[in-house]
């Protein structure tokens, strides 16, 4: 059963399958960023909007026995699933359901900061920001990856009713209060709150039929569309023949998806 949330996607059993896929897909380029950060053994972590946890567990086994990771996510129940993890796993992690409004920290009390596709889907991504530097130690990092430019995604050859799909939830997103596209903004947000940007990266992946990264697009695309009729974004005839469409690339010889740009910033406290 499904939880009351702002979650676009929900947060039922299916959507938890999704965000494994999804996070199978990126996890070579957070872990990439880690190691550039340098987050080692014996520090403490913020995986902030850490959802069921995937990446904490990784983070977790990062810090070690002497470290420690907290992981915060308004979703009770991806809090719970994350605290069975970490009971299993004997990990430390102190996974917590809270409202980033809410959330509070001890002054200098952390050394990094993850984030990962939580920015977007907030209205005030400096004010949480500033609000994680104050709890960064001196020269704490943070490490985010956000959309730069979701309009990037698109299907060769092109489909028309899968293409409209595309749009739409591109539209369901820029109607909102929130900026999808937060990655772009970083560089000029974070030194205004007292980070020092390090690094920056753009990341995109070409999605085939010969290639795991195929999935990520399409669990979304069968999760996402059928929500857009509720928002009369897309009818039902036109979902099916989003979907219908889908089923018809995966037969093309050669056919590929362009993922959303994603981008990747590292910033230190000044």
């Amino acid at each position: 059963m499904e939880e009351n949330t702002p979650y676009i996607l929900g947060t039922d059993e299916e959507e938890l399958f999704r965000l494994g896929i999804q996070h199978q897909v990126w996890a070579e380029e957070a872990q990439q960023a880690w190691r550039l950060a340098n987050l080692r053994a014996g520090q403490t972590f913020l995986d902030l909007g850490c959802g069921p946890g995937y990446c904490t567990k990784e983070l977790a086994f990062l810090a070690g026995r002497h470290g420690k990771v907290i992981g915060i996510d308004k979703s009770v129940k991806y809090i719970e699933f994350l605290k069975q993890v970490s009971q299993k796993y004997h990990l430390n992690i102190e996974a917590i359901a809270s409202d980033f409004d809410e959330m509070r920290f001890d002054p200098e009390s952390i050394d990094a900061m993850y984030c990962r596709w939580a920015l977007a889907w907030i209205p005030n991504p400096k004010e949480v920001l500033e609000k994680v530097r104050e709890a960064l130690r001196p020269k704490g990092k943070m490490v985010i990856h956000e959309y730069y430019d979701w309009s990037t995604l698109q299907t060769e050859p092109r489909k028309a009713a899968l293409a409209k799909g595309i749009a739409m939830a591109l539209k369901s997103f820029k109607d909102t209060e929130n900026e999808i596209d937060i990655g772009r903004h970083l560089p000029k947000i974070l030194p205004e709150i007292g980070m020092k940007v390090v690094s920056t990266r753009p990341m995109l992946k070409i999605a085939t039929m010969d290639n795991g990264v195929w999935q990520w697009p399409k669990t979304f695309f069968k999760s996402y569309f059928p929500r857009l009729v509720s928002q009369n974004y897309l009818t039902q005839d036109e979902v099916h023949q989003a979907l219908t469409e889908l089923k018809a690339l995966e037969k093309i010889k050669g056919a590929s998806i362009c993922t959303c740009m994603m981008f990747e910033v590292i910033a230190e406290k000044i």
